[in-house]
């Protein structure tokens, strides 16, 4: 079997070794989290056969490849590396494949326009060199440092494409963002090459004011799928890119339970997450475990504000992991903060049931008037929400239309 991986620093939350799997090329693939120090000696050494290359490394990998492809050399950038039966590497660059699937697939035009990058490195060179490809106009870079920075954006209020080549914005720094779009009035897309979380706070904003927007995630398998096709070789056939997206996306993607106190998010969440082999997150509890105290208790001590607050941290917390079943409090919904937290990383499925079927005990909030309480949160409910289920019938009946549901929304 051949032996690939990636190279890079840091490597912990990477989804290469998901991707590769999904692709079905026959080889191994592991992670190889290289210091700068010992970089030559892992070049070196023919222990493997092919690597993927990443942040800090796809320049620095240059000198160490007796070959280069075209594309490479004419990017100044590798991300693919093979190992040939002479031992010596063949460097190529297999991310603008994977960034032209992504610009392709966004449905957005660049030929003509004015682009802003945001970003210097190797992966602002592939953007840019693909951009010119596909016709792009005027093309600024935007840097800390040189001419044009975050400080001369007011220059570019006529953009009409950006794209953030930065990590700003990554797992596990969430939310962050180096611009305004209020910035830019003749915006007219959006792409970001960050894929986790699934939604970054610029796509997000993006989205939100109507604007055509994409992540990362698509530029991900295109370049793993280019890459595969030369770790595995000539006589085994890679699964179509659409196939490996999507069982990426079902992979990592939240499914988020949302509704009414009492509705069953928690015992269903409990189970779904059983049936799906993902870890079960009950935000009630980790609130409980969190403060050392009840949620009637919080009320009493903190008031229902108070309670907020500490519930908005966890939901923070929680939300931009990857791959689990999040049953939310039912009040969840009332902080419209807590959206962004919940999105960037999953889907929302709000459960629905008779209000004189839900269960009142140990609900602060439910031993008041229901139907008002109710009539408040339902078109909060609809906003988060991806879709609805109503929680009746047989148990096991209710879990598999969240099954079948969850499969249709992670997906795609």
């Amino acid at each position: 079997m051949r032996r690939c991986g990636l190279l890079g620093q840091p490597l912990k939350h990477s989804y290469s070794p998901a991707i590769h799997k999904a692709l079905g090329g026959g080889y191994s693939y592991a992670l190889f989290e290289v210091k700068p120090e010992d970089l030559a000696g892992f070049l070196e050494r023919g222990d493997w056969d092919g690597i993927n290359v990443t942040m800090p490394y796809k320049q620095a990998v240059i000198p160490f490849c007796a070959e280069l492809s075209p594309i490479a050399k004419a990017i100044g950038s590798v991300n693919t590396i093979v190992r040939r039966p002479d031992g010596s590497l063949y460097g190529d660059n297999t991310d603008a494949t994977g960034f032209r699937t992504m610009l392709h697939q966004s449905g957005i035009t660049v030929a003509g326009k004015k682009i802003l990058v945001l970003g210097s490195g190797g992966s602002s060179l592939t953007v840019r060199h693909v951009l010119g490809e596909e016709g792009a106009g005027e093309i600024t870079i935007i840097s800390r440092r040189g001419t044009e920075t975050y400080e001369t954006l007011d220059r570019h209020r006529d953009v009409q494409v950006i794209v953030n080549t930065t990590p700003v914005g990554m797992y596990p720094n969430t939310g962050e963002t180096l611009i305004n779009l209020d910035w830019f009035p003749m915006l007219e897309g959006v792409m970001d090459l960050i894929y986790n979380p699934a939604r970054t706070r610029l796509l997000m904003e993006a989205k939100a004011r109507g604007i055509p927007a994409m992540g990362g995630l698509s530029m991900l398998v295109g370049q793993a799928s280019a890459a595969a096709e030369q770790f595995a070789g000539d006589d085994v056939r890679i699964a179509p890119c659409d196939t490996a997206l999507s069982a990426l996306r079902y992979q990592m993607e939240n499914l988020i339970l949302i509704g009414m106190p009492g509705v069953g998010k928690t015992r269903l969440g409990g189970l779904v997450a059983e049936c799906m082999g993902r870890p079960s997150i009950d935000i009630d509890r980790e609130i409980e475990k969190a403060t050392g105290c009840t949620i009637p208790e919080i009320f009493e001590q903190k008031g229902e504000e108070g309670f907020r607050r500490i519930e908005t941290q966890i939901l923070a917390q929680w939300g931009k992991e990857s791959g689990l079943v999040i049953a939310t409090g039912g009040g969840a919904v009332t902080r419209e903060e807590n959206y962004p937290h919940l999105h960037q990383n999953g889907k929302m499925i709000l459960l629905e049931r008779d209000l004189d079927k839900l269960e009142r005990n140990g609900r602060p909030l439910s031993q008041g008037d229901l139907q008002a309480l109710y009539e408040y949160r339902f078109p909060l409910y609809q906003h988060f929400a991806d879709c609805t289920l109503r929680n009746e019938g047989e148990l096991e009946e209710v879990i598999n239309q969240i099954l079948e549901v969850s499969h249709e929304i992670l997906s795609h």
